[in-house]
């Protein structure tokens, strides 16, 4: 499959069977795999507890932080259209009655907040009286839009734009909200329309589900994943504040063709968004790991490695890919991330897996399974101090 085709029919549950038991807690996990010009998507469980229909290529996991990579697409897809620039400040979009009162938030510019460089926190501090009397459940559903414009107003960078690197669900969420200003559209309708629709992604969505998933019939054919936390069933995620950040939905095969339009973006609508997106912005002096616009790269001699994992307080998520080695993977669990779990690491370790295999430079030769084309005996088990850095697995950043 390349650009929006259709994913083959069939589908094996080996890789999902694989990376379940490093998602304790999980009633489905699925897999979405491309190497080339083979792709395959891998099913185990049941989107809920209840006995019933399988988990299938559309069952629909929360994303969580998944979504700054397509808010990240967005950017450059506007910025493709001439609507926005990388280099402007944020104040240009922000309504005159949210505009920050300091004077340091005119340096914060669409980059920064795109690159997690922009001084702001990783939340805002009037979300926290709103959380956390649902911290564990829903602790961003009642946190609206008027609130994000609110914080707006108090933003005062943290260190100076541009001088660190500091995660932030709110710069990427305050992303969403000035690329919505920018266009006169809700971030739901823009990332619809001009992410979902050119790329086919027909189950991939910001509009929560009913509270009641567990008990409402389907009205379609894609399956609504019902979310656990320590084995107890969650309600839907919602966060209409800060969409941009975290609120997307999907199911494996869209993500099948989110991934195939990463790697061959000429097959696509959105080719020079998509190159644009995976331009390397910044490197960070921590590690050597550098950032493009919201993805994680990792640069090895004959390849790099783009990355991004998300949860939720129902879900766990993970992408990524390698346009060199034309391999990527995405796996979803619908089970929070917990010190139990290691969905994330063991994820990125199969990713490695996979790249490597696709390497012609590889020396170690392994076995392939010929059902998944993966390698037979990959570790879920986190890298331990000392390993290789090609398997160094990520720190989870919700």
């Amino acid at each position: 499959m390349t650009g929006t085709s259709a994913p083959p029919a069939g589908f094996s549950p080996s890789l999902a069977d694989r990376l379940a038991p490093t998602a304790p807690g999980a009633t489905a996990v699925v897999t979405a795999t491309v190497r080339g010009t083979r792709h395959s998507i891998s099913c185990h469980g049941h989107p809920s507890a209840s006995p019933g229909t399988p988990a299938g290529p559309r069952t629909v996991f929360e994303l969580g932080s998944v979504t700054k990579t397509m808010t990240a697409l967005l950017l450059a897809q506007m910025c493709m259209r001439g609507e926005v620039r990388l280099e402007d400040p944020i104040t240009e979009y922000l309504p005159s009655h949210a505009r920050p009162r300091h004077a340091e938030a005119d340096r914060i510019t669409l980059l920064h907040l795109a690159t997690h460089t922009s001084g702001l926190p990783r939340l805002p501090a009037n979300l926290y009286p709103v959380a956390l009397p649902r911290w564990t459940t829903a602790p961003y559903a009642g946190y609206t839009p008027d609130h994000l414009l609110s914080a707006a107003t108090r933003i005062r960078p943290r260190p100076a734009p541009g001088t660190r690197v500091r995660y932030s669900n709110f710069g990427v969420g305050l992303l969403g909200r000035l690329l919505a200003e920018a266009a006169s559209e809700t971030y739901e309708h823009l990332l619809a329309t001009r992410i979902c629709a050119p790329l086919a992604l027909a189950d991939t969505t910001v509009v929560p589900p009913p509270p009641d998933i567990g008990q409402t019939p389907k009205t379609g054919p894609a399956d609504l994943a019902v979310g656990h936390r320590h084995g107890r069933p969650m309600p839907p995620m919602s966060m209409p504040g800060l969409p941009g950040a975290g609120a997307v939905r999907s199911c494996a095969q869209d993500l099948l063709r989110y991934l195939d339009a990463h790697l061959h973006p000429s097959a696509t609508p959105l080719a020079a968004a998509l190159h644009e997106v995976r331009q390397p912005r910044l490197a960070k002096p921590s590690d050597g790991d550098r950032i493009a616009l919201v993805w994680n790269v990792r640069t090895f001699p004959d390849h790099d490695l783009y990355f991004h994992c998300g949860g939720t307080s129902g879900f766990t998520a993970f992408v990524g890919f390698s346009p060199q080695a034309e391999t990527g993977l995405a796996a979803l669990a619908n089970t929070a991330p917990s010190l139990r779990s290691n969905f994330v690491q063991a994820a990125y370790c199969l990713l490695t897996s996979l790249v490597g295999e696709a390497s012609d430079d590889r020396s170690a030769h392994r076995t392939l399974d010929p059902v998944v084309q993966t390698p037979a005996a990959f570790s879920t088990q986190p890298p331990k101090n000392g390993q290789t850095s090609a398997l160094r697995a990520p720190h989870f950043t919700p």
